[in-house]
């Protein structure tokens, strides 16, 4: 292990890091938006809303990011709608995300028994009150071991930005080991990098799943 092209090469691991965790986290606050949205969709059971939302969510459930990726990147351009490699990463990301995020919150609500309902319809809430004050609280709350681990997936994939031209840490690792063959550094490197990006949210994670589950149960 030579020790000091490790500390050569930090400075362009940190950039990329920067970058990866810049359109990382706006993927997964996209992802969240849309998952919430999609949710209240299914729930409410929203005529032809509905069926577009089942449709997206089976879409990207079912094909890879890295193909998703090359649709927007490669494809989108020849019908004339150019995008940034920026924006087609946190695109992908968050329209990936979004249909896991919609299937978490979508059983959040259904696992919230129907005399909550009933109670505070009894108590004169309309539709939309029941829904925003009683039921979405308790969805969210209960979806928390799922969103943590969403986004510690979409962190992940966050990977194979590379191969639309980002400079995140896979495609710095890969071009550094190009040019100088210094294959174990910069791959040890790389781990480095992805476990300081992902066991924080990890450890938080679980932390906030602790608290909500205290919260609710009190154990």
């Amino acid at each position: 292990m030579d020790w000091d092209v490790i500390l050569s090469y930090l400075p362009r691991y940190r950039e990329a890091l920067l970058l990866t965790l810049r359109i990382g986290w706006q993927g997964v606050a996209f992802s969240l938006l849309t998952g919430v949205l999609c949710a209240v969709v299914i729930y409410l059971r929203l005529p032809v809303l509905k069926t577009i939302v089942g449709g997206y969510i089976e879409l990207f459930r079912n094909t890879p990011l890295l193909v998703q990726l090359f649709f927007l990147y490669f494809a989108l351009p020849k019908i004339g709608i150019r995008i940034s490699p920026q924006v087609c990463g946190t695109l992908g990301l968050g329209l990936l995300g979004g249909a896991y995020m919609a299937e978490t919150f979508r059983s959040g609500l259904e696992s919230i028994a129907p005399i909550q309902t009933e109670s505070a319809e009894s108590l004169g809430m309309n539709r939309m009150q029941v829904f925003g004050y009683v039921l979405l609280p308790q969805a969210v709350s209960r979806s928390v071991p799922g969103v943590v681990a969403n986004v510690i997936f979409l962190l992940k994939e966050t990977s194979v930005f590379s191969t639309i031209s980002l400079m995140d840490l896979m495609f710095t690792a890969k071009d550094l080991i190009g040019m100088y063959a210094k294959t174990i550094e910069c791959l040890t490197m790389l781990v480095v990098f992805y476990l300081l990006m992902l066991l924080p949210v990890s450890l938080l994670g679980s932390l906030l799943e602790r608290r909500v589950r205290f919260a609710e149960f009190g154990d």
